[in-house]
């Protein structure tokens, strides 16, 4: 039986992932305002915008990156400093100017050969709701919109823009390290 928040997912599935979901994680997808930012905007009068990026949540991306994940940014609007920041972390997967998230998730999964079991979204507002609801994980923070809550299968105890992506990055790695992994060598 399919759940009612996403019939590819189990309705028998704990709300709490388990360690194996964690392990199984090959894609880290994120909302950029209000998960890699407090959400805050800072705009000049000359227009241009200014962000605050964590650098805890930095280094946890990196270390995915290294492990051979794929890292991925999906963000509403597109901004100047969003990109800026994404291209000194070497973030492959880059979307901006998506307010549909699902189908941006989605299509970038396909591209990539991914179930939805393979791809954790974090996002905190309404238009994220249905991309935290298809991944295999879905994670927010604890000052997400409703809508977001409703759906999350974790929520992080660190805040946005403040190491909530380090945490769920960490969550990931550890996992996979303790995870045993069938090997391609026979005794």
């Amino acid at each position: 039986m399919a759940s009612p928040r996403n019939p590819r997912r189990p309705a028998s599935r704990s709300r709490s992932p388990s360690p194996r979901a964690w392990a199984g994680i090959r894609l880290l997808a994120l909302d950029v305002d209000g998960i890699l930012t407090d959400g805050t905007i800072l705009v000049s009068s000359d227009g241009s915008e200014a962000k605050g990026f964590s650098v805890l949540d930095g280094m946890g991306m990196t270390r995915l990156l290294k492990a051979g994940l794929t890292v991925a940014w999906i963000s509403g609007r597109p901004s100047g400093a969003t990109t800026r920041r994404a291209e000194e972390l070497r973030i492959p997967q880059l979307i901006q100017g998506r307010s549909d998230k699902r189908e941006a998730l989605t299509e970038l999964a396909e591209r990539l050969g991914l179930d939805a079991a393979a791809c954790c979204y974090m996002g905190d507002d309404d238009i994220d709701a249905p991309a935290i609801a298809w991944a295999g994980i879905g994670a927010t923070v604890r000052t997400a919109m409703p809508a977001a809550l409703a759906v999350a299968d974790y929520v992080a105890r660190r805040p946005a823009g403040a190491g909530a992506v380090r945490e769920v990055c960490d969550l990931i790695l550890a996992q996979r390290s303790a995870t045993p992994r069938p090997s391609a060598r026979r005794p």
